[in-house]
């Protein structure tokens, strides 16, 4: 058996799992509460008025009649009249979420997740769970077993093939996807069916009259290069099937800590812009301490009305994970890139050059050296309330307001497929 399974892997290169968690969030609806939502058109709405939202995701019986992601709720409605429509409710899919990568973990410690409900693995070390298609199988019934979830799985010698071939069979299905049948399967496909292909590339590409992935796989490297840059060589390598990028433990620490909000309306007033800013600033300084770090550099982010984005940043002096400093710095930036009475529609706040805080050396002038342990005191003890007593247990009468940057503590309502940290906090709970 074991001779067997050692055969069933390549002697010079990886073996890589992708799975992909199928319509995620009906589905956890669905496991919670079957008998409310089993085979039943559903939809999860991002607004907490859902008629004025969009759908956020919706079940595989919502897709055969007609609802898609995106889509604005009144539409969905008019297209299916029973569509049951669902608030979200992200720390159940966080939950959720840990759990089936726990499964993951099981198998390899080199997982990659890539939003809350998939992940890479790499298996190449595995041998001893069996051969690749058995790990994925006795993945695959695990998480319908215990999680009552479908997921499909893409099995492939790299990430970007394995990502491709999840997507070839849903929900419930397991595809391999090697690089000799690339040419067969892919080549005559459109290019923007690649992954990692968007709309304005595929656009550029068909211009140059390259219209399939075969086309692009045997096409001109001068041309690439003179109209793509150095990524023409990188689409022309991913149309043949080649990706040498390497899974990424999530063991790993954050190079970023985020958060942004579209406002209702166009704003124009400061004091109200100054408050999202504090709202913004007062949840990633409370991601930023949970995952034990520093950051060195505040970016913001302003949008438009026309969907004008502007990003600014500024380096401190000395790394924190205090509110008020992210705060400060970030009204700072906006006075200085941004005229007063222009018109915004998001704003957002993100912290960068990320330090371990237990290693990092922070160089306090005298004053601030005296002072700082009483601020850590403050600190911990404020950030034990709100762990205790719920975001709103502890706030500043600034942050207090009807716009959706007061929304942000609310981690049940608000959250984003592609926020990790429900993953990381496990990490520092097991340490």
């Amino acid at each position: 058996m074991i001779k067997a399974n050692h055969e069933a892997y390549p002697v010079n290169g990886r073996v890589i799992l992708h799975i992909d968690m199928n319509a995620f969030y009906c589905s956890v609806h669905e496991a919670v509460d079957p008998e409310l939502y089993r085979n039943k058109p559903t939809a999860v709405a991002g607004s907490v008025e859902l008629r004025k939202g969009i759908v956020v995701t919706c079940s595989y019986a919502a897709r055969a009649k007609g609802v898609k992601t995106g889509m604005q709720v009144g539409q969905a409605l008019k297209q299916c009249p029973d569509l049951i429509l669902i608030r979200p409710d992200f720390d159940l899919y966080r939950e959720f979420s840990r759990r089936f990568m726990k499964m993951a973990y099981d198998y390899s410690p080199l997982i990659e997740a890539m939003s809350i409900d998939e992940c890479y693995i790499d298996i190449t070390g595995s041998k001893q769970f069996g051969t690749p298609i058995e790990i994925a199988e006795q993945l695959q019934s695990r998480i319908r077993r215990e999680l009552l979830l479908p997921c499909s799985i893409g099995i492939a010698p790299n990430k970007l093939l394995a990502k491709m071939a999840s997507d070839m069979k849903k929900p419930n299905g397991i595809t391999i996807l090697r690089k000799r049948d690339v040419s067969k399967v892919l080549w005559d496909k459109p290019c923007n069916q690649l992954y990692g292909i968007g709309s304005k590339t595929a656009d550029k590409l068909r211009q140059l009259n390259i219209q399939t992935l075969g086309q692009l796989a045997k096409a001109d490297d001068h041309l690439l290069s003179e109209h793509f840059g150095i990524m023409g060589a990188i689409l022309k390598n991913a149309a043949n099937g080649e990706d040498a990028s390497e899974v990424h433990s999530e063991r790993e620490q954050s190079k970023s800590i985020g958060h942004t909000t579209t406002l209702p309306t166009n704003f124009t007033d400061r004091t109200a812009i100054f408050r999202v800013f504090l709202n913004l600033a007062d949840q990633v300084g409370r991601r930023l301490r949970r995952q034990q770090l520093l950051s060195q550099t505040i970016s913001i982010t302003i949008r438009d009305p026309d969907m004008r984005t502007i990003t600014r940043a500024a380096t401190l002096s000395t790394p924190t994970e205090i509110r008020e400093d992210i705060y400060r710095t970030a009204c700072k930036l906006f006075d200085e890139h941004w005229h007063q009475g222009k018109p915004i529609r998001l704003l957002g706040i993100t912290l960068q050059n990320l330090l371990d805080k237990k290693e990092a050396a922070v160089q306090l002038d005298l004053f601030d050296y005296q002072k700082q342990p009483m601020k850590d005191k403050l600190v911990q003890t404020l950030d034990a309330l709100r762990d205790k007593f719920g975001e709103n247990a502890v706030l500043t009468a600034g942050m207090l307001g009807d716009d959706p940057s007061t929304l942000i503590r609310n981690h049940k309502l608000r959250g984003t497929s592609l926020q990790m940290d429900h993953l990381k906090q496990r990490r520092f709970e097991e340490e």
